[in-house]
């Protein structure tokens, strides 16, 4: 049993871990950038784990899945991001999305589909996952954007 689940589980019927997106932003992946660990969330390597065998210690309410992952770069020198996993890829979809905490830029949110295979010729799976960064004042300098923590979902 995870810990978020033994954390639900003292709570009144109906309590749910929900948190909004700028929740997720500023009091769970903020607080990681920042040193302070959370004992709700666990860390997956998504490099090494295919969607379906993501620890059943990161899974809440039984469809949903919150966890960090730190960011792994495509090439030694370069700042693209590593989505590859033993049997396919997480595919950016969309356009990434502001989260937005009282009128100021905290976040962005990405939104990724998991397909099988290699690109070009993956099969698009059912698997989606959304991936928060920590963006604006509070965010990371630019200078080194590979430093980020990531919060996927």
């Amino acid at each position: 049993m995870s810990s978020l689940t033994m954390v639900e589980a003292k709570l009144p019927p109906g309590f749910r871990f929900h948190p909004r997106d700028d929740e997720l932003v500023c009091d769970y992946l903020m607080k990681k950038w920042n040193g302070c660990e959370s004992a709700l969330l666990i860390e997956v390597d998504l490099n090494k784990c295919e969607p379906w065998d993501i620890p059943e210690t990161a899974c809440v309410g039984g469809k949903e899945w919150y966890f960090y992952n730190q960011r792994d770069r495509k090439y030694a020198t370069g700042l693209r991001t590593n989505r590859a996993t033993a049997s396919g890829y997480w595919k950016a979809t969309g356009k990434d999305r502001p989260v937005i905490r009282r009128g100021s830029l905290v976040g962005m949110r990405k939104t990724l589909v998991f397909y099988q295979g290699r690109a070009p010729k993956g099969k698009k799976t059912d698997w989606v996952m959304h991936e928060f960064r920590v963006e604006g004042p509070f965010g990371p300098p630019k200078l080194n954007p590979t430093s980020k923590v990531s919060l996927s979902h």
